[in-house]
């Protein structure tokens, strides 16, 4: 899996989606995400499609949602059928529920087997849910995507993760630019000559997290993703890992 992406949540079906797809595999991003949610997964097949990038490369990720855990074989083909695109590499419990946990992941785990998906996990599950589906999986989840950036440091969650190899990925990596303005990460920005958007995305990158920001903006896709050129500090990481 790429240690970058693009979330494409709150973008329309249609052109803004199949546009920010294009702009990003365009400026070498390698990873979708994408969930039946967000009404979206038509449109992110198109672009992948119209990319002309071979299939292998682009790794997609889409989301049963907790409308469909009555039905998950239907809904994860639905998935499939409207991305268009021959395989997911990545299936995620979107919610977790307090009721049918296990039996819903066994569905995921038959689906795993069948080669129709590379890999399954989970989103917005704590260290007490992991936990409990760790005692009853055969599959440990490959992924755990949360909310994650300096202003929602989830130190403990990250350290349960790491331990049992499950990669933690990072939504809303930016805080949903309600942040951005932040005095310390604008000082920091400053200093390393980058955006306070990139700063927040190269702090879950040291930490070890995949981070996915959504834009539906060129400009701005292309710009977070540079953030390969430099390394925040060890005094200025815990300076972050404070806020």
């Amino acid at each position: 899996m790429p240690i970058f992406g693009l979330g494409v949540w709150q973008m329309s079906e249609g052109e803004e989606t199949e546009q920010s797809v294009l702009w990003a595999l365009e400026a070498g991003y390698r990873l979708i995400d994408t969930a039946r949610l967000y009404g979206n997964e038509a449109s992110v097949g198109n672009a992948v499609r119209k990319s002309r990038i071979r299939r292998e490369e682009i790794f997609v990720t889409t989301k049963l949602s907790p409308t469909d855990f009555f039905k998950v074989r239907a809904a994860f083909q639905r998935s499939l059928d409207k991305l268009g695109l021959g395989y997911i590499d990545l299936y995620l419990i979107h919610w977790p529920i307090p009721l049918m946990k296990s039996s819903i992941w066994k569905h995921l785990e038959k689906i795993y087997a069948e080669g129709l998906v590379h890999s399954i996990g989970v989103s917005n599950y704590n260290v007490t849910q992991l936990e409990a589906l760790h005692s009853t999986a055969n599959s440990a989840p490959a992924v755990n995507q949360v909310q994650f950036h300096p202003f929602s440091y989830k130190r403990e969650l990250l350290d349960f993760c790491k331990s049992k190899n499950i990669v933690l990925q990072a939504y809303s990596p930016l805080a949903r630019g309600k942040r951005i303005n932040d005095p310390i990460i604008a000082d920091m920005a400053r200093k390393y000559n980058k955006t306070p958007a990139q700063v927040m995305i190269r702090w879950s990158l040291q930490k070890g997290v995949v981070p996915i920001p959504k834009s539906s903006h060129r400009n701005r896709i292309i710009e977070n993703a540079n953030v390969f050129d430099f390394q925040l500090g060890d005094n200025d990481m815990k300076l972050l890992d404070r806020e």
